[in-house]
């Protein structure tokens, strides 16, 4: 039950996410369905070619299609004005989706046994390969590839479960790392905390 919930929270999140994207950069609807459906599920996509795990299986989960397609559809008849509103917000729905699927891909990956290398890799991948599928989609500059601290948050996930120190069996931890993901990828947004950067154009 706890993971179910945790997809559908990620995935709802990330779909709305994408949807706001794609509106504000001015979809159309076929567009804004596409990006509303890549920005859930290229993570998995990715995680799962990078693990040479049949993509197959990021299918198998039907009912979050329909979570997807129903998130996005509302989304689509939002007034103008709160689609711009939540442009400018987006970070609190991308941060919980990028907390639930760094987790979830941990966990998929202590599933199939892999090492703790791969279970960070599989957190880091599943948690930003939606939104950086998402940006590129829209053709923005990926959040993970300049300075916000983005992906350290989902590197962070995967190292404290690959090392055991957090069970994912256990609901109550589960909901632990998840909420501290999310609060520790908005303080850093919020704080402006920043990774360095090397500044070819200072001397």
């Amino acid at each position: 039950m706890t993971w179910e919930i945790l997809n559908i929270l990620a995935v709802s999140a990330f779909a709305f996410s994408g949807a706001i994207v794609a509106l504000n950069e001015r979809y159309d609807i076929f567009g804004t369905f596409i990006l509303g459906i890549a920005t859930p599920f290229a993570g998995g996509i990715i995680r799962n070619i990078a693990l040479d795990v049949p993509v197959v299986h990021v299918w198998e989960q039907g009912y979050l299609f329909y979570v997807a397609l129903g998130t996005i559809a509302i989304v689509y008849f939002f007034p103008k004005t709160w689609v711009m509103a939540w442009d400018r917000w987006n970070i609190y729905p991308d941060a919980i989706g990028l907390s639930a699927f760094a987790l979830q891909g941990a966990s998929f990956a202590i599933e199939n046994g892999f090492p703790l290398g791969g279970v960070i890799f599989a957190a880091i991948l599943t948690g930003v390969g939606g939104g950086v599928t998402r940006d590129v989609l829209a053709q923005r500059r990926p959040m993970v590839m300049h300075q916000e601290i983005y992906a350290v948050w989902a590197l962070a996930a995967g190292l404290v479960i690959g090392i055991g120190w957090i069970d994912v069996e256990s609901a109550w931890q589960t909901y632990l790392i998840f909420l501290l993901v999310i609060l520790a990828r908005v303080a850093s947004f919020h704080l402006g905390w920043h990774l360095r950067f090397r500044d070819l154009y200072r001397l």
